[in-house]
């Protein structure tokens, strides 16, 4: 199913909707980075629930992304792809409704599942739907649109919540969604099932989805003894995982992807620890510019676009020489650019220069955009197309667990330095140290990224 004529499928019409989606999923977090310390003024909430509030959508999307993806190739992906669509847009539309922050975290929770649907099922039907010489292109498409998405929603949702309210944040995704919805019933009338008649493994997915919550939940909790606990736990959960799936006929997720596969297992590990390292930028600089700068939400916007908008404008073009060039060398570059971004920013403090604020932000996005579509190109390419629905799973997955992991290293900083305090000029000075501890945190782990996104391997010669 390499064209239209095989698929039944116009391609235009499969990277159109998969763009779109990928924008509306994206503009949904990146605005609701802007809008979360005015969501904690109207609330009265602390900075440890609003990380919450980001880190439902991320726990519940992680934990159902393998299971999901099985279920997806087993029944259909375009099936379960329009009712991601489904779910996303309502929770979308009660989170504009909620009226506590403990409901806007429930109802964020139920936009994660929306999203676990789309995300398992989105990458790979793109890359059943073009030729293999023009993946790297529509993938770097795909990845421009998440950052095009990124970009404008710390613009726009700085506007919406300095001159409306930030319930229309919520308010413009769910109409979007309902656009998204209709395009894809009337064009997505053709359907993958790779894994038609296989019997889905409930006690696997029962056993991964515990595991994967007391993992992530884990994480956030630290470094309490609680945290610890859920962190051994769900490594031995792992382990139990791994045995009993091994004597598996259909296993939720077949573990045979990683192994002799250095391209998939490097790839998919380069995307973890990227993610790791650089996903609570977004979060710890919002803080910064509108709690220690002063910035009103429409300004923290201004600022924080030169990272997106650097990503959306150089993805296509880093996509297009992964076609050409070996993916493992554009990603590593990239991984370096941000290391470097990540270092300048161990130095922030109270006074920083606005301009080389900016600057950063524009060399980490340049950074993200090497990086990205190129590593997503290498996993999709390093396996069969029949495996083309777990692969998917598994890079999301990988992706929503570093950004669990990224955000759970900030919830231990800001436990440790500033508690559940608010953050105000008091405690200022402290929340700086945090943010440094971070920064050189994160740069240490994205330095790691870089030696295994250089261990991959050779992805061409086996793409040929």
């Amino acid at each position: 199913m390499d064209s239209e004529h095989a698929t039944g499928i116009s391609k235009g019409y499969v990277i159109l909707i998969t763009t779109i989606t990928s924008f509306m999923t994206a503009f949904m977090g990146s605005s609701m980075n802007v809008a979360l310390p005015v969501i904690g003024k109207e609330f009265t909430l602390n900075a440890i629930f609003l990380s919450w509030i980001a880190t439902a959508y991320f726990l519940t999307t992680a934990t159902l992304l393998i299971p999901i993806g099985k279920l997806a190739d087993i029944y259909g992906r375009t099936l379960f792809f329009k009712i991601g669509i489904g779910i996303f847009t309502l929770g979308s539309l009660l989170c504009a409704i909620a009226g506590s922050g403990v409901w806007l975290m429930i109802f964020r929770l139920f936009q994660g599942i929306g999203s676990s649907f789309i995300f398992t099922t989105s990458t790979a039907i793109l890359v059943s739907a073009v030729p293999v010489h023009e993946r790297g292109k529509v993938l770097g498409i795909n990845v421009a649109s998440v950052y095009i998405g990124l970009s404008s929603g710390p613009f726009l949702g700085g506007i919406i919540a300095h001159n409306f309210h930030w319930r229309y944040i919520f308010y413009s995704n769910t109409l979007l969604g309902v656009v998204l919805g209709i395009l894809t019933l009337m064009k997505f009338t053709v359907d993958w099932r790779e894994a038609k008649g296989e019997k889905f493994d409930i006690p696997g997915a029962v056993v991964l989805m515990v595991t994967m919550l007391f993992l992530m939940i884990g994480l956030t909790s630290l470094p309490g003894l609680y945290g610890f606990g859920l962190i051994i736990l769900g490594g031995l959960g792992l382990y139990f995982f791994k045995q009993v799936e091994a004597k598996k006929e259909t296993p939720v997720l077949n573990m045979q992807l990683f192994k002799n596969n250095r391209g998939f297992l490097f790839s998919n590990i380069a995307a973890l620890i990227n993610y790791a390292a650089t996903f609570a930028i977004g979060f710890l600089m919002s803080l910064y510019l509108q709690d220690v700068r002063m910035l009103s939400a429409q300004e923290a916007g201004l600022v924080l676009i030169s990272q997106p908008v650097m990503q959306a404008l150089l993805s296509p073009l880093a996509g297009r020489l992964s076609d050409k060039i070996e993916p493992r060398i554009v990603a590593s570059l990239g991984m370096g650019i941000i290391t470097i971004g990540l270092i300048i920013f161990i130095f922030i403090s109270p006074a920083f220069p606005f301009p080389l604020i900016i600057g950063n932000l524009a060399l980490l996005g340049t950074g993200f955009a090497l990086f990205s579509s190129p590593n997503a190109n290498a996993v999709m390419s390093s396996i069969e197309k029949k495996h083309y629905g777990p692969a998917s799973a598994i890079l999301t997955l990988m992706r929503m667990s570093g950004q669990m992991f990224s955000l759970g290293v900030v919830i231990v900083l800001i436990n440790v330095f500033i508690g559940k305090a608010q953050i105000s000029v008091q405690n200022q000075a402290t929340f700086i140290i945090a943010l440094n501890f971070a920064f050189s945190f994160f740069s240490l782990i994205c330095l790691l990224g870089v030696f295994a996104s250089l261990s991959r391997g050779k992805i061409i010669e086996h793409r040929k």
